[in-house]
């Protein structure tokens, strides 16, 4: 490559829990810069799960993490072009990568839900996914079936 990668940059963690995975999150959430909303956001949502999972002995913060490990996949399909026919091949996902799109999809399937405002679109779609259930665990488990299906393409790796 002609450039050097860029460097990782550090991020800190939240306030609240003293947690980085918390952040990044966060960051994933936030609109224009606007991280204090961002914040007030999630952690509205989380005290919205606690008060759903009452009889759960977990933490809000324990199922949050819990419902981003049940949406996080495992593995993805790539396209790749051989010989004039393009083949989804499967592929591993990177740990930094697979947080990252867990991340993206709770959020963005928490958009697309309806609800009065984005705290509970959020809480609802944690509750869901610790329940094993909702839209993102679903993308997850379509994107588990498609690198399933074209699993005979696996030895086309990149």
């Amino acid at each position: 490559m002609r450039k050097a990668k860029p460097k990782k940059r550090q991020i800190l963690p939240d306030p609240v829990f003293n947690d980085v995975k918390v952040s990044k999150f966060v960051n994933h959430l936030m609109y224009d810069g606007k991280k204090t909303i961002s914040y007030s956001i999630f952690y509205a949502a989380l005290d919205t799960v606690k008060k759903k999972l009452q009889n759960d002995e977990k933490s809000a913060l324990e199922i949050w993490k819990q419902a981003l490990d049940n949406v996080t996949p495992q593995v993805e399909v790539k396209s790749r072009r051989i010989g004039g026919a393009t083949f989804q091949v499967p592929t591993e996902i990177r740990p930094d990568r697979k947080e990252s799109i867990s991340m993206k999809n709770m959020i963005a399937f928490a958009r697309k839900r309806g609800g009065k405002s984005m705290a509970d679109k959020l809480a609802n779609e944690i509750v869901d996914a610790y329940n094993q259930q909702g839209g993102a665990y679903k993308r997850k488990e379509d994107m588990h079936r498609m690198a399933e299906a074209n699993r005979a393409f696996a030895h086309f790796r990149f």
